[in-house]
């Protein structure tokens, strides 16, 4: 069975909707950014701060290397997994990738807490919307990588797990 992974910029709702895709199809959930917390014991804003996005990106690749290999997962990928080729060809090896979007001004507001997110921190010059604006442009190819996408701006998480479910159902992913 195939991994559904997740992608999309932060903010999009690959959490929320991951937890609730995974209770829908009976399958295992793994955050890649929780499950890097969760082995390096600090949070993701204090390894950015001690050893840089780097040093991050590494611990990000092994947790890639590692979840890709499984089997019938939905995986949350971080807003920048995606910027490994190396992450997306195993993520694509074993699983069906689906992009969560949104808009500028969705991504604002559920990204406006300064201090959990360090790469849209560290471009936040004072104007916020325009360091989301930026990051969102930078990004945008990368996440064309896509199998199916979703733009989660005005549904609530269990309107895109439907979405979601009936794209795997459509393309044979599971049947349910």
């Amino acid at each position: 069975m195939k991994n559904v992974v997740l992608i999309g910029f932060m903010g999009t709702g690959k959490t929320s909707t991951g937890r609730a895709l995974a209770q829908r199809l009976g399958r295992a959930f793994v955050d890649l950014d929780r499950m890097i917390e969760e082995e390096a014991g600090r949070s993701i804003p204090e390894i950015f701060a001690s050893e840089g996005e780097a040093a991050f990106r590494a611990l990000e690749r092994e947790a890639v290397r590692r979840t890709a290999k499984r089997r019938a997962l939905v995986i949350s990928t971080g807003g920048g997994t995606v910027k490994d080729a190396a992450n997306v060809a195993l993520l694509k090896e074993n699983g069906a990738i689906i992009c969560l979007t949104a808009s500028v001004d969705v991504v604002l507001a559920r990204t406006a807490h300064v201090g959990d997110r360090p790469v849209l921190d560290a471009k936040d010059a004072g104007d916020r919307r325009q360091a989301v604006a930026d990051l969102m442009a930078e990004r945008r190819e990368l996440y064309d990588v896509a199998d199916y996408s979703v733009d989660t701006s005005d549904l609530s998480p269990l309107q895109v797990v439907d979405d979601i479910a009936g794209y795997l159902k459509r393309e044979g992913v599971f049947r349910a």
